[in-house]
């Protein structure tokens, strides 16, 4: 008997659901409504764009400023201004280990053949004989003293001002692991 109860209260249940659905819908739809024709859209002005004036550029007889001729004349005078007179020798015959940079150079040892001492030079797996007065790196560096343990070398550079200068270098004796 409880069965027979139930099914008609469930239905009566449904249908008071369902009604109180359709009202919240049509209280909902005209509040919004409401609401709608209460709100003002503002939008304000846009300023007027402004107005473009051309430029008529008036230096066309003077240098112009990205003229790679202009640079020439400038480093041409610095050039002429430096006052130390140092430069390479971009004449003379390069040796083989002027195509290698310093970082890459290993010193290796040394050897001495009729009271001439020669410094080892490790580039790459080939094993090179320096002696002072050679050539060595990629900064114009020329071997001024072979000791046991290292090489000195004075190297000519550019500072930043492009005049030439000299540096000291030492290519020292690397030990070998075993």
């Amino acid at each position: 008997m409880k069965t027979v109860y139930r099914l008609p209260l469930l239905l009566v249940m449904l249908a008071s659901l369902s009604a109180c659905g359709d009202s919240e819908e049509t209280e909902i739809r005209a509040w919004m409504e409401a609401e709608r024709k209460e709100i003002k859209v503002v939008t304000p002005k846009l300023s007027e764009p402004k107005v473009y004036v051309p430029f008529s550029y008036e230096g066309k007889s003077s240098i112009d400023p990205f003229d790679p001729a202009k640079l020439l004349v400038v480093l041409a005078r610095l050039k002429a201004e430096s006052s130390n007179g140092l430069k390479p020798d971009m004449e003379r015959r390069r040796e083989a280990l002027e195509a290698f940079p310093m970082d890459s150079l290993k010193m290796v040892g040394t050897i001495e053949k009729n009271k001439v001492v020669y410094a080892l030079i490790q580039a790459d797996k080939t094993v090179y004989q320096v002696k002072a007065g050679g050539y060595v790196g990629q900064n114009f560096g020329k071997i001024t003293s072979i000791d046991d343990d290292a090489i000195n070398i004075k190297e000519i550079v550019q500072d930043a001002a492009g005049d030439w200068v000299e540096r000291e270098a030492k290519l020292e004796l690397q030990e070998t692991k075993k």
